[in-house]
């Protein structure tokens, strides 16, 4: 089970290299060549047994141009010790496995990716013996997803949306579209990426709303998530914690909540009735939306 945003924002490139290569050629425009296939390496740096190095996610891509080492280093916030590891990762992989390293750094703030973005130079300034140039993904480069059918188109890339712009005022309509996409895959991936998404969300409010929609969306795969959200609902009463859910989708839509459909909502304990208007409350544009059959 993924436990923290710094695992989700590397390892959601271990559920899905491709997406990695479909980032840096379509976000960042670089151009890298398209893989054949993919492996993942040990992630294991250390050469000194009392030093030890480690990066978040290693893979090796081979292309028609040859193998390049694909290093994903999450940032939650600026370390100004990076400045000294990422160098030493890059040349360590380039010594032992002769092939291109390339050094991608994922964020969801800001400040942070305009701080990862700054070249490294190593020697004498102005003419350095050695200059990296991390490629930076962050909320100023990924694209905001907030559409269910171009969610659908590219799933992968849709939940690295949520997990990047999982915040503010946009975070109900990407949520909304990526909780949609998710049920055009397979159970498994699809389980896989809400927890990644699961784990990014730093808002109580904004979490409680994404297992909201997983629940409204039937999302109870096999997967501790899934157990955990179920357990919750257990301590409140299935009926009760169903209602709340349901009022809670509205009001973070948006869509004002007049008292007779809150008391109408709350005083139903047909668990059938409440879960189909759980379906309809990710859609409906007004309230009353939710009885338009009885």
């Amino acid at each position: 089970m993924v436990s923290s945003t710094h695992e989700a924002m590397h390892r959601i490139f271990q559920k899905d290299p491709a997406l990695l290569t479909r980032a840096l050629q379509q976000v960042l425009g670089v151009a890298f060549p398209e893989p054949r296939d993919f492996a993942g390496m040990n992630i294991d740096l250390t050469e000194i047994e009392p030093v030890e190095r480690r990066v978040d996610t290693l893979l090796r891509a081979e292309t028609d141009e040859g193998p390049y080492l694909l290093v994903v280093e999450a940032q939650r916030q600026k370390d100004d010790r990076k400045r000294g590891s990422w160098p030493y990762y890059l040349t360590y992989l380039h010594e032992k496995y002769r092939c291109e390293p390339v050094l991608i750094v994922t964020t969801q703030c800001s400040a942070t990716a305009r701080w990862a973005a700054e070249p490294i130079h190593l020697g004498v300034p102005g003419s350095p013996s050695l200059t990296v140039r991390p490629l930076v993904l962050g909320p100023d480069n990924v694209p905001v997803i907030a559409d269910a059918r171009e969610a659908a188109r590219d799933v992968p890339l849709a939940v690295l949306s949520a997990m990047t712009h999982g915040r503010g005022s946009k975070a109900a309509a990407i949520l909304e579209s990526l909780a949609t996409a998710l049920k055009t895959i397979d159970a498994d991936s699809a389980a896989a990426f809400a927890q990644f998404v699961d784990s990014c969300l730093d808002d109580p409010q904004v979490k409680h709303m994404w297992r909201d929609l997983m629940t409204a969306m039937q999302y109870f795969w096999r997967h501790p998530l899934a157990e955990q959200v179920r357990e919750e609902g257990r301590e409140q009463g299935r009926a009760q914690a169903k209602a709340e859910m349901i009022l809670r989708i509205l009001e973070w839509r948006g869509i004002p909540v007049p008292e007779d459909v809150r008391e109408r909502v709350e005083a139903c304990t047909d668990l059938e009735q409440l879960e189909l208007w759980a379906q309809r409350a990710v859609h409906a544009a007004d309230a009353a939306e939710l009885f338009v059959d009885g």
